[in-house]
């Protein structure tokens, strides 16, 4: 199990505000700012995209994936990892050719057409090294974002199970 903390989601918690989509692209953006970014061009993307399949919102975003096939099929190495596991993206070495969108299983990264390069989550290192969370999960308001391990993610997993079992057998 990896010790790395990524970004998980509660899809019971997750309301379909895309409060995280428009933090995650001020955070990418040039002015950091939501009334400047808004006239940026090209616009500042989200990393993160909320989907709704039939009444159930799943925000979905990058899971740095253990064995990266983005990283092992770019042809510049744009695709990385880093030092401590996360899987980036260098938007100087992309030459847009989307191989890494194929190959993604859950076909996280995409091309910015304006700009000819594909963009991913970067899971906001400075914010996360500097003892920050990541953009997306700082403007959840319900909390269905989340950053955890994935001994962590394990945990909560129990407590809910449990939690259920104690409340189907009236424990409470």
């Amino acid at each position: 199990m990896s010790s790395r903390p990524i970004v998980m989601f509660d899809v019971d918690r997750c309301v379909g505000c895309r409060s995280c989509e428009i933090a995650c692209a001020i955070e990418h953006s040039t002015s950091k700012n939501l009334y400047s970014a808004v006239f940026e061009y090209p616009p500042p993307k989200p990393r993160i995209k909320v989907f709704k399949i039939d009444n159930v919102n799943i925000p979905l975003t990058c899971r740095h994936c253990d064995d990266p096939p983005c990283v092992s099929i770019c042809p510049t190495g744009a695709m990385y990892r880093t030092d401590v596991g996360y899987v980036i993206q260098n938007p100087s070495r992309c030459i847009g050719c989307r191989l890494c969108t194929l190959v993604c299983p859950i076909a996280h990264p995409r091309l910015v057409p304006e700009l000819r390069v594909v963009i991913k989550c970067d899971m906001c290192l400075d914010r996360v090294r500097s003892g920050r969370k990541p953009a997306c999960v700082e403007a959840c308001p319900t909390g269905a974002l989340m950053l955890v391990t994935e001994v962590e993610l394990a945990k909560l997993r129990i407590e809910r199970l449990l939690g259920k079992i104690i409340a189907e057998r009236g424990l409470r």
